[in-house]
């Protein structure tokens, strides 16, 4: 393993602020570079320089919290391709393994036994585009959708998707999410219980708690 490398941003113990663990002390792998530039993203910094670090490296650091979950995320993950390995051996050391990625890059060679939390980037986003439709055909039961809302025509938008590819059916909850400080969080509650949308509303519980800084 010693010939892995990955580029890593930071590596981090704090509780998962999203997605169906949130809330769970957990280890956060973010690693560096990612192709796409939403406008709202809040983890700039993991654009460029980080360090390079061997995979081995990576897992020991992890082990240290002593913690049972671990969360790769990024940038965007899948843009280095070690990121593979280190899902999977995270994975035989027995971590529950979620991946946060954002739905541009293919997920079909992303080992089965991980979590993949998917976005699919709204028209609000600024990267709607990206959106690649295939890996939806390549989730399995215990993933995740995420859609980040920024206003009313990104939920509007949202919900066509949802019946589009029959998210709910296909995957285990499907989040949306407000946008920070650009949707009222309240007003995106009330729009999902007046359509009575079967989707798990979430805001980022790290934002609460420590407001929005790196590293937590």
């Amino acid at each position: 393993m010693s010939d892995i490398n990955l580029r890593i941003t930071e590596i981090f113990f704090s509780l998962q602020g999203e997605s169906r663990t949130v809330g769970l002390p957990t280890v956060f792998v973010r690693l560096t570079g990612c192709p796409l530039r939403c406008v709202y993203c809040d983890s700039e910094y993991a654009f460029h320089g980080g360090d390079k670090m061997p995979l081995d490296t990576i897992l020991a650091e992890v082990a240290s919290y002593k913690a049972g979950y671990v969360c790769v995320t990024g940038g965007e993950p899948l843009a280095q391709p070690a990121c593979q390995n280190l899902l999977t051996k995270l994975c035989d050391q027995e971590y529950a393994v979620s991946l946060e990625t954002s739905g541009a890059m293919d997920i079909s060679q992303v080992d089965q036994r991980v979590s993949t939390v998917m976005d699919i980037k709204t028209p609000a986003s600024g990267e709607q585009g990206r959106n690649l439709y295939s890996n939806i055909d390549h989730l399995k039961r215990s993933d995740q959708v995420k859609f980040v809302i920024c206003d009313r025509q990104d939920y509007e938008w949202a919900r066509f998707k949802l019946d589009e590819y029959k998210l709910v059916e296909k995957v285990s909850d499907v989040l949306f999410s407000p946008s920070y400080e650009q949707v009222p969080p309240s007003e995106l509650a009330q729009w999902i219980l007046e359509d009575g949308l079967n989707v798990r509303f979430q805001m980022q519980l790290h934002k609460q708690l420590w407001g929005d800084k790196p590293g937590v």
